[in-house]
């Protein structure tokens, strides 16, 4: 199961919704669908954890949500 924090929303300027994993730095997606922009972000931060396992990088354990937002 895939416990990153998502943040989806509504981009205006891009007429879809985007997605955003702040955990795994520069991992976003977006889609036409509030689903679709989800399952796009999954796909994108599995593949996000496994370049970082293929090159060695570490890969942040997920804290479940933040506690504040800048």
């Amino acid at each position: 199961m895939f416990k990153y924090e998502t943040i989806i929303f509504w981009s205006e300027e891009d007429q879809a919704f985007v997605g955003e994993i702040p955990e795994l730095p520069g991992c976003m997606a977006h889609g036409d669908t509030y689903q679709s922009a989800l399952a796009n972000l999954i796909e994108a931060g599995q593949l996000w954890i496994d370049t970082a396992i293929e090159f060695g990088d570490p890969v942040p354990e997920p804290k479940g949500r933040r506690l504040a937002y800048a």
